[in-house]
């Protein structure tokens, strides 16, 4: 196959790239580099069946010759991005979206969306079904991306449905691994980081909102597996193993042997953010056959591998 994947050079996208090389595929990679970074990728510069093109999604996209399947993972995905960014976050999700469906219209190719757990808001299901409507503050500061990739998903069913294109949409819950940005502002690299410098971790508020953690190999296979499927409505692909954040971040010292132990500081997340975070897979495991492998402890000793790795002088 050749293979478009937007977003390939930042964190799930490299990964992406680099199954997708594995599996024998022609990848094409293309990124605005916004948040991005060209090394997730510089170990796939010799690959013959490798290509980067260094482009804004919103604009144009023209690719020559065949294609069969387009992956869209082009958005910043962080909120200290999203903040940063929010009209480029707007804009990627609507604009950019569409671009990349009336390309692979073009070239009749199937069509994969990364869409989030975020379009569930801060919920009041638990866990979150792919029935689940939501629970969103459309005004509030997170809504530039909620509301992108809402519509996001929307846009691509009707793409499905109005020209019968062959879609499909994966509602990505708290991912983690090597490539992650130590700066992105998310609790994973936040406690990495302050328990390799030896200092407490810092939990804000009472440190009883939960999360799901998934290692990033484990978000891939489930990728690969609905891009091949004959589903086109949404599908969760997440873990459905929770933790508070007092749990996570005791798990973060244990594996990093940092006696720093624990900060508790003001409650100053955003407005918005969600208290509970728990996918229902049944979908993934009845459609896909797809459930997550990888051992929290394994993957997280092999994220923080990568960030001392990161740390070491050159």
């Amino acid at each position: 196959m050749r293979v478009l994947i937007t977003g390939g050079a930042g964190f799930v996208g490299s990964h992406l790239c680099d199954r997708f090389l594995a599996e024998g595929h022609q990848v094409i990679a293309v990124d605005s580099l916004l948040t991005g970074n060209l090394r997730n990728i510089a170990h796939l510069t010799n690959n013959p069946n490798f290509t980067f093109l260094h482009q804004d999604i919103t604009q144009t996209l023209q690719i020559a010759g065949d294609l069969d399947a387009v992956l869209n993972f082009a958005s910043p995905a962080s909120p200290i991005d999203y903040l940063k960014y929010p009209i480029e976050t707007l804009r990627v999700g609507s604009v950019g979206t569409e671009n990349t469906l009336k390309l692979a219209l073009e070239k009749n190719a199937r069509y994969l969306l990364a869409s989030t757990s975020e379009i569930y808001g801060d919920p009041l299901e638990h866990p979150q079904r792919e029935t689940y409507a939501g629970n969103v503050d459309i005004v509030g500061p997170r809504a530039v991306y909620d509301e992108a990739k809402r519509y996001a998903e929307a846009v691509t069913l009707a793409y499905h449905r109005a020209y019968q294109l062959k879609t499909h949409i994966v509602r990505i819950f708290n991912t983690y691994g090597p490539r992650m940005r130590l700066d992105d502002g998310r609790v994973v690299p936040n406690f990495i980081d302050q328990a390799l410098k030896g200092i407490a971790l810092t939990v804000y508020g009472n440190g009883q909102q939960t999360r799901s953690f998934q290692y990033v190999d484990d978000l891939v296979e489930g990728v690969y597996r609905l891009l091949f499927s004959d589903y086109s409505e949404p599908v969760n692909i997440g873990n459905p193993h929770e933790l508070t954040i007092i749990q996570f971040a005791e798990v973060i010292n244990e594996l990093t042997d940092n006696p720093a132990g624990i900060v508790y500081k003001p409650d100053l997340r955003i407005k918005g953010d969600p208290q509970t975070r728990r996918p229902d897979i049944g979908r993934a495991r009845e459609i896909l056959n797809w459930e997550p492998k990888v051992p929290l402890a394994e993957g997280l000793q092999k994220t923080i591998q990568y960030f001392q790795q990161l740390s070491e002088p050159t």
